[in-house]
């Protein structure tokens, strides 16, 4: 039987092991956290599962803004002064694909290729893992002051619905009526009736992978330093704790792939975007559908331990400490959101994260075959859409290595299109 190991136990490394079970393969799990832990990416993420994330995070015009957020460090996009000689390259080819609305459009629609039907297939995990109660598919909103504010956005929405996106648009009265509690500064909303969300994404990574282990899967706890290769082929997976003989291996360590990657053969221009969540314990009210206010750039959303409120984008690399501020701020706009929320709150009822999104500059995931070994799959830099996604590319992932053809084009996930 052919022996995988899995590098990650995030959404991405949990689906992938799964689909790998499925195909036959002996899977091993290998993460020195805890899968859905605090420390993971995928605990702490803004809970939708939206296919209509295809809009890159570079767009027309973001080059203008880049002086402002050097100046500000708790604007929505933030870039230490620190680290700025370092991330250069890396910020030049993001402005640069985003810097026309052509390929603000070839982005998405690659994008949407790995988010379409995301809501059902996260439904039929969940279920067959038994957390199908995680998984609520009653659309997502976004709301805007008036309807001038959504208009200013017309080229996002205009890419979103070349690639099949459709929306509910509502007026003042309806907004009302849908969320009586919301801040009646915003009068216009745009309901994706096709998107969902989770309750508790750290509770659904870890029961996606203990169902992967119901099923025979080995989990080690240890760090993957690197790949035993001879003559092109995989021989075994290198831990700081000895190797694990394997026969084939999956890259999905999240913002820890970049060093994994280059041992196996491909030199990718990964990048850490920090991004932070403030969540309300007990807060006693709070929307009804899962939205997203214009002004404030982050998701607020109901989960099974609070009201979160997830977003901003700090670049600043892997290491750097947290900027507890960047979470004070999404927790006042929350609070500005939603009036009737309880002003004078404990310390211990305002719970504040920080997690690092794994990012390529041009928006879009390295997913397919390693330079080094076609033994050796690429599966990360999700970015923003790694929840989402993690269904799709587990399948691809699998598909790729049983050499069955991707039921996606990957040509656009290349790991090798950097050169």
């Amino acid at each position: 039987m052919t022996h995988t190991v899995v590098i990650g136990a995030g959404i991405v490394g949990a689906c992938a092991a799964l689909e790998l079970q499925r195909a036959g393969h002996e899977v091993t799990v290998l993460d020195p956290g805890s899968p859905g832990g605090e420390q993971a990416a995928s605990y702490g993420n803004g809970c939708w599962l939206s296919p209509m994330s295809v809009i890159p995070p570079a767009v027309p015009g973001l080059w203008k803004k880049v002086p402002s957020y050097l100046m500000d460090p708790l604007g929505p996009l933030a870039i230490r002064w620190s680290y700025l000689p370092k991330v250069a390259p890396w910020l030049l080819r993001y402005l640069a694909s985003g810097s026309t609305e052509a390929k603000v459009q070839r982005t998405a629609h690659a994008l949407r290729a790995i988010l379409a039907d995301a809501p059902a297939l996260h439904a039929a995990l969940a279920a067959e893992a038994g957390v199908a109660d995680l998984i609520r598919r009653q659309g997502l909103m976004y709301v805007y002051p008036s309807r001038a504010e959504f208009e200013a956005e017309a080229m996002a929405w205009r890419v979103r619905k070349n690639t099949g996106i459709q929306w509910i648009e509502l007026d003042a009265d309806e907004m009302r009526q849908r969320e009586p509690g919301l801040d009646r500064r915003y009068g216009f909303g745009v309901l994706v009736e096709e998107g969902g969300h989770c309750l508790d994404p750290g509770a659904y990574v870890a029961a996606l992978v203990a169902l992967a282990e119901a099923q025979g899967a080995q989990r080690r706890t240890a760090r993957a330093t690197g790949f035993r290769i001879e003559g092109g082929r995989l021989r075994a997976v290198l831990t700081e704790a000895g190797e694990i003989a394997a026969d084939r291996a999956v890259i999905s360590a999240g913002a820890r792939s970049k060093d994994l990657a280059a041992a196996a053969g491909d030199a990718v221009p990964l990048e850490t975007e920090r991004g932070y969540h403030a969540m309300i314990e007990d807060p006693g009210t709070g929307p009804r559908t899962p939205l997203m206010p214009s002004d404030g750039k982050m998701s607020i959303t109901w989960t099974n331990r609070g009201l979160r409120c997830a977003g901003q984008v700090e670049i600043a690399g892997l290491e750097a400490a947290p900027n507890w501020k960047r979470a004070e701020i999404l927790r006042d706009h929350l609070l500005r959101s939603f009036p009737g929320l309880p002003r004078d709150l404990p310390a211990e009822r305002v719970k504040l994260w920080m997690g690092r999104r794994p990012s390529m500059p041009d928006g879009l995931p390295c997913l397919g075959p390693a330079r080094g070994s076609a033994d050796i799959v690429h599966a990360f830099g999700h970015g923003h859409v790694g929840l989402v996604a993690g269904p799709r590319t587990g399948r691809v992932v699998a598909q790729v290595l049983t050499g069955r053809a991707p039921e996606i084009d990957l040509s656009a996930y290349d790991p090798r299109r950097f050169g």
